[in-house]
């Protein structure tokens, strides 16, 4: 009689979890630089679209604040629905519809329809962005994701600088007779690229245990950043009219009204869209507090510089844009050294480039004073570079600190907090500095306004070292 043999069958090894790889890193970091670059890129392209637009101030601003109003507001909805349908498919879909975005500004026939389409493109940022963080938190571990976070965060501040450089080589250069549209246009390759590089190497992670989406939440976050946003972005192009007083009243009432629905979800049990125990963990907490004065400093002084270098000291958009190259190049390298400066000596590091920070922006300030109106790169070099080297000490490092303690089945909401909170303070850093700048041009003269705010910015960079001093000493 044969004996038969049973094979016991064989026990599949648990499936590991994705792993983002080089091409997929520097995909979503490609990814994370389009939504920043737009946000500076129009700056300089402002008075060429109003002239061939026929578009007024307040309609200007609208080209501006459409895109980062809409940009914050969608924000964390667009990581919930990351966590909720997978992030791999909402990157995807949100980076398509950037590039469809970008050619209708680009292909825009009036002042409106690029509004429109600016605001359409900052919906389709907040899908595609908070994709990138939660990708990384999911696909990455250890050394690895540390340095994918202090990537991301040289990324975010290097965006922000040469999206300005950009902005004016590109109109200047008039590309095939595109003149300002170049601006936008720019984007379709870029996402096309981008596209086929996702498809490939990034992985498709999603919130084992995901929620469904917090309505209320979502609702009332958004009236609580547009009854901020919208009357600081348009108040002095307006004319300061009741609505904007009356929006700024209810903006209290709003957010109070948020955070106690947000509060009640959470105690229940399930996920609203802002989680209020997400501020228990210290190190988002403190992070936080600490990203939105820097980012209210940086836009504020992006959006003056732009202003006063080609308004006042008469630079063309070239010039005017490569006044910051030296930043740009002093915030790469310090950013890449990041890492190796935390691992040593800690958050204080970040306490280190606050004060280095407000050194560059005290040379700035002596150089505006004595060398009126003869500005070069070769004039702001050391300020620009000094000031490049203390913000690439802080962003790429706060940005790590706020999200290392977040577990990943939370890493969309938890990016999406974060990158709302970074994009709300842009717009709120062009809103009050910008102002503030161009509410004393008219009594002061260019000069004088511009010395007055960066003496007023000034005050950023010391709560920034003073709030870092509270950060955890040793980083996640």
């Amino acid at each position: 009689m044969r004996e038969t043999t049973v094979t016991a069958p064989a026990v599949r090894p648990a499936a590991a979890p994705p792993a983002l790889g080089g091409p997929g890193l520097f995909t979503v970091l490609l990814a994370a630089a389009l939504p920043l670059v737009d946000f500076f890129i129009v700056n300089v392209a402002l008075p060429a679209i109003g002239a061939d637009l026929a578009a007024g101030e307040a309609v200007l601003e609208l080209v501006v604040a459409g895109y980062g109003v809409a940009y914050a507001v969608l924000l964390v909805l667009g990581g919930r629905l990351g966590d909720l349908f997978g992030r791999r498919r909402l990157f995807l879909g949100g980076m398509a519809a950037f590039g469809l975005t970008s050619l209708a500004c680009g292909l825009a026939p009036g002042a409106w329809s690029l509004v429109a389409a600016r605001v359409a493109q900052g919906a389709s940022a907040a899908a595609m962005l908070p994709q990138v963080l939660a990708t990384i938190q999911s696909a990455t571990s250890g050394a690895r994701r540390a340095k994918a976070m202090s990537l991301y965060g040289a990324t975010a501040g290097l965006a922000m600088v040469v999206g300005q450089i950009l902005g004016g080589v590109l109109v200047a250069a008039d590309v095939a007779g595109t003149g300002w549209r170049a601006i936008f246009l720019v984007n379709v390759p870029v996402v096309v690229v981008g596209l086929a590089l996702a498809a490939r190497y990034v992985p498709e992670t999603r919130s084992q245990h995901p929620e469904p989406v917090d309505g209320p939440g979502t609702v009332l976050l958004a009236v609580s950043l547009l009854t901020l946003l919208a009357p600081l972005t348009e108040g002095r192009a307006a004319g300061w009219p009741l609505w904007t007083w009356l929006s700024l009243a209810a903006f209290p009432f709003a957010v109070g009204a948020f955070w106690v629905v947000e509060r009640r979800a959470d105690r229940s049990g399930r996920t609203p869209l802002v989680p209020p125990s997400l501020f228990g963990v210290p190190s988002m907490r403190r992070g936080l507090e600490l990203l939105l004065p820097f980012s209210i400093g940086f836009s504020g002084f992006m959006f003056m510089i732009a202003l006063a270098l080609q308004q006042g000291a008469g630079l063309g958009p070239v010039p005017a844009g490569l006044a910051l190259a030296p930043m740009a190049v002093a915030y790469l390298l310090v950013s890449l050294a990041g890492p190796r400066l935390i691992a040593r000596h800690g958050t204080r590091v970040v306490t280190a480039g606050a004060a280095l920070q407000g050194v560059g922006l005290l040379l700035i300030l002596l150089t505006v004073w004595r060398d009126w109106p003869r500005l070069d790169v070769l004039a702001l070099l050391p300020g620009t570079a000094v000031a490049g080297a203390g913000q690439a000490l802080q962003l790429p490092n706060v940005m790590r600190i706020v999200l290392s303690e977040v577990p990943p089945a939370r890493a969309g909401v938890g990016s999406g907090v974060m990158v709302t909170t970074q994009q709300s303070a842009l717009a709120l850093g062009v809103a009050t500095l910008g102002t503030l700048f161009l509410t004393l041009v008219p009594h002061l003269g260019m000069r004088d306004a511009l010395l007055v705010t960066l003496l007023v910015q000034l005050g950023l960079p010391v709560l920034t070292g003073l709030l870092s001093l509270r950060l955890p000493r040793v980083s996640g």
